[in-house]
């Protein structure tokens, strides 16, 4: 008696739908974290956005 049966053609379907998932998600993943490597090392200096005037940001009429 064997307990393992032959997979049905779905669960291929579904194997192959997930790899794409995942492929998607991994690529995501990659532009996000190039983008925020890209951001840090443009030696910019790094400011959050917390709705507080800072005068060093503010432009000067001369």
């Amino acid at each position: 008696m064997s307990y393992f049966r032959k997979d049905h053609e779905i669960h291929d379907r579904r194997l192959g739908r997930n790899l794409g998932v995942l492929g998607v998600l991994a690529a995501l993943i990659a532009i996000v974290f190039g983008l925020t490597v890209v951001k840090i090392t443009s030696g910019q200096p790094v400011q959050g956005f917390d709705h507080v005037v800072r005068p060093e940001l503010m432009e000067t009429a001369e």
